[in-house]
């Protein structure tokens, strides 16, 4: 495809997937945080070799890490400053859409971040775009490799990881005890035994076990990924042949047709499903977590395990993962900020236990640095979930996750995948479906 169609693109494609926790706020304002320049816009890279103007979201997540990173370096390093610019991943959108089209790539910052979903579509279509940090000195071996998959090309490691979205299974404890479950009995399960478990606790409590958005195929991916399974063969769509897809789709199917799982018709009203009353549980990226523990009257009747695995299929597995996102050194970092900045993310988020042990209670953010999760904080018990370690336990699941390539093209499959859940729980035939899915991603590419 043509970098000029792309640009439009990249704008139009990337905004159309809705990833939320971990994912920061929607909202279209673009300030400055605390940092040393009072600008108010989003400010390109600055000139002061000792100060990293970074582009990122969400004050009370992204941001928040970044300038905690910041004060963990300055110990050391007390010259370093940071020019934080709030920008919101819709408006991130639009100026990197907008810098790259023009090809004067010397609006952008040093420093900004992307959402995983999109990282791909970035950074194989404008490669120029990126500082290459596989020589930098940072330890990406140290990372899930589900998670540095996110951000290589050709071998190239042209991100920094930051938080997860390692996949989790959350259940109420008191509703499985009501029909002779324990948590225990949920953890390691392929998707019969949850199906047969599942139809037992609807029976026994009028209980359905997990929802999902309606018109959403986010799961159906999620269980793909558990697999090892693709989405695309010969950077061609792979849906109409691909044999773990169909029994992904067969599987949602069945536990729908079950009551098992059940759908709602908005975010809202997924969350209410199992935080007030029609789901014993919910299946879904960490960051799920904040939603849950919003029923503050349920603490200590929650428990955490990880997700079933598919039935008969090579290379299943119980881990998957929904969201994330990645720090960028972009090219208009130049000079002694390269290694300025290669230093500084070698040393704080891929480098400092202690900055996720500062992030982990304030903010839920959540690594894939192995380190951490041995540290007394992500081993902490949380009474919400019994007094269960379970930030240990994420990030455990996270480094199980098997590497998932989204490809360029990831939310046009998205949407046409979406098309087709729709369309096959109203009754149609999913052969049909997914070949009308994967003409429309082939149609789509060729625009």
């Amino acid at each position: 495809m043509k970098k000029e169609k792309l640009v439009a693109g990249l704008l139009a494609g990337v905004m159309a997937v809705t990833l939320l926790g971990g994912c920061g706020s929607s909202s279209s304002s673009s300030k400055s945080s605390d940092s040393d320049s009072g600008s108010a816009s989003a400010d390109a890279a600055s000139t002061d070799d000792n100060t990293l103007t970074v582009w990122a979201w969400d004050q009370n997540f992204n941001i928040k890490a970044m300038n905690e990173a910041a004060k963990i370096y300055q110990k050391d390093n007390p010259d370093f400053k940071l020019n934080v610019n709030e920008v919101s991943w819709d408006d991130m959108q639009t100026n990197l859409g907008t810098i790259l089209g023009s090809g004067d790539l010397s609006q952008l910052p040093d420093v900004l971040l992307l959402q995983d979903f999109a990282f791909q579509k970035y950074a194989q279509n404008y490669p120029d775009m990126f500082t290459d940090l596989t020589d930098s000195g940072i330890d990406f071996s140290q990372f899930a490799k589900s998670k540095v998959a996110e951000s290589v090309v050709d071998g190239k490691n042209l991100g920094v990881p930051f938080d997860t979205g390692a996949e989790v299974a959350c259940y109420r404890t008191d509703i499985l005890e009501q029909a002779g479950y324990t948590i225990d009995d949920l953890t390691d399960i392929d998707w019969d035994r949850f199906d047969e478990i599942g139809k037992d606790v609807k029976e026994k409590t009028g209980y359905s076990l997990m929802s999902v958005q309606a018109g959403s195929s986010d799961f159906i991916i999620q269980m793909l990924q558990s697999t090892g399974g693709a989405l695309w063969k010969d950077e061609k769509p792979y849906f109409k042949d691909n044999d773990t897809l169909k029994k992904c789709f067969d599987t949602y199917e069945k536990l729908y047709n079950d009551g098992v799982l059940v759908t709602a018709n908005s975010w809202d009203e997924y969350i209410a499903t199992f935080t007030s009353g029609q789901t014993a549980g919910t299946i879904n990226g960490c960051w799920i977590l904040a939603s849950v523990e919003s029923a503050e009257d349920q603490s200590g009747k929650w428990g955490l395990t990880n997700m079933p695995k598919m039935v008969g299929t090579d290379g299943a597995t119980n881990y998957s993962n929904q969201g994330g996102s990645t720090w960028v050194v972009t090219t208009n970092c130049k000079g002694d900020k390269v290694k300025l900045a290669e230093d500084f993310f070698a040393k704080t988020f891929a480098g400092s236990t202690e900055l996720y042990d500062t992030i982990l209670p304030s903010t839920g953010a959540l690594t894939t640095f192995a380190p951490a999760a041995k540290s007394d904080v992500y081993n902490q018990p949380v009474d919400f979930f019994g007094g269960d370690a379970i930030f240990a336990k994420i990030a455990d699941f996270a480094t199980k996750t098997p590497e998932f390539d989204r490809g360029v093209y990831y939310t046009e499959a998205n949407g046409a995948l979406a098309t087709a859940v729709t369309n096959v729980l109203s009754g149609n035939d999913l052969d049909s479906e997914l070949s009308a899915a994967e003409d429309t991603v082939t149609f789509n590419m060729g625009q």
